[in-house]
């Protein structure tokens, strides 16, 4: 089998990533809820996480970083606790529906909501910020990566928009944290979300959000928190005022491996090589005639995601055959992104997803793109 869905989840991890959650079975108890050894073990490896995550992001504080069950549930905190009724806010066609429902959820009890386009190539027309801008705008929601086209955000354009404004700058790292470089202080990024099975080569069911001090989102639920149990009131303090109820804790057990393999490996030397076979595939099937790839192609920066088509055949008819053909393992269909297949014309063909691990080789790309030649000449 060739796996090539890690924009979907990483399916290939480091193996001390299942050693992690193996061990934590048989060592971690409910952090916070008692004194002695499962509790605390469970409670210093939890802490041990925040900080890796903290030194991974740039955070100065891990107390700012609580955990989540994935990115959907991050923004799901960072919206609805933060936008109120009377708010508007402005996202892009990028968006995944983790983003984007979320937002017409807020849009449907009045809060105001303004989309920036994006061209035929999936880029963001960043000229229409100012022009989208009203007095009552509170943020901008925006991914760090399509999770279509690879296109990376111009986080620069964006957090000048934002600070000369004085708004938030809501990030969805889904497809990037792990992959790219994250520093939420040179990026102004007040709010970063992310999830703990893609990039970061964790669990699934693991995830988190940044929140920087001195905005306090409204908690998505509230609960257990294994302190001031007599208040009625949840509390306030974090990570505890987002974090109600039960860690994950063999998630984050094994969340925590993946960090570690991620620092001694390099963020900078995974990029580049998942880099270079996202453009070893690209260089490759674009050499095909009927072949039509997406996205900026021509960018110095991008994520390892490469979509297209095959002339006029159904997306889904693509996939099913690169994988009951060749065993190769693609997403097809519309990835949860509306707006960025009506930019690129494909709304009812959808399109195929090849995304690249850090575990892919050579040899696994060069198979792909002979097996897209092959689907083509047929």
């Amino acid at each position: 089998m060739i796996y090539l869905d890690s924009s979907a989840t990483s399916f290939l991890k480091p193996p001390q990533v299942a050693e992690a959650v193996c061990r934590a079975f048989a060592t971690v108890g409910n952090a916070g809820r008692g004194a002695h050894a499962a509790t605390l073990g469970a409670a210093r490896m939890i802490y041990d996480t925040r900080e890796k995550l903290a030194e991974l992001f740039h955070i100065p504080d891990s107390s700012r970083i609580c955990f989540t069950s994935n990115a959907t549930e991050a923004l799901n905190i960072a919206i609805r606790g933060l936008i109120c009724e009377e708010d508007h806010v402005i996202t892009t066609a990028c968006e995944h529906n983790s983003v984007l429902r979320p937002l017409y959820a807020k849009e449907r009890v009045g809060a105001g909501l303004s989309i920036l386009p994006a061209d035929a190539k999936g880029r963001i027309v960043y000229e229409k910020l100012e022009e989208f801008y009203r007095e009552n705008t509170r943020a901008v929601v925006v991914t760090h990566a399509s999770n279509l086209t690879g296109n990376v955000t111009d986080l620069a354009k964006i957090r000048a928009f934002t600070r000369s404004h004085d708004l938030l700058l809501i990030l969805d790292a889904s497809q990037t944290a792990g992959a790219l470089s994250i520093d939420v202080e040179e990026m102004g990024i007040d709010v970063l979300c992310f999830t703990g099975h893609k990039g970061l080569l964790g669990p699934q069911g693991t995830g988190g959000i940044y929140v920087r001090d001195g905005i306090a989102p409204v908690p998505l639920k509230v609960g257990g928190s294994g302190v001031h149990s007599f208040e009625r009131e949840h509390p306030a303090d974090m990570p505890t005022a987002l974090e109600a109820g039960t860690l994950n804790g063999h998630g984050i057990a094994g969340l925590n491996a993946a960090l570690s393999f991620l620092k001694e490996t390099g963020i900078e030397a995974i990029h580049q090589k998942e880099d270079g076979l996202a453009r070893r595939f690209t260089k490759g099937v674009s050499k095909i005639p009927s072949v039509v790839v997406y996205g900026d192609l021509e960018a110095d920066l991008r994520a390892p995601i490469v979509s297209l088509n095959i002339g006029e055949m159904d997306s889904a008819m693509v996939s099913d055959i690169l994988w009951e053909d060749y065993e190769i393992c693609v997403r097809a269909g519309a990835h949860c992104a509306p707006l960025m297949h009506e930019a690129l014309g494909t709304v009812e063909q959808g399109a195929v997803r090849f995304s690249f691990s850090y575990f892919n080789t050579e040899e696994e790309v060069d198979a792909a793109i002979d097996a897209v030649g092959e689907i083509a000449e047929e």
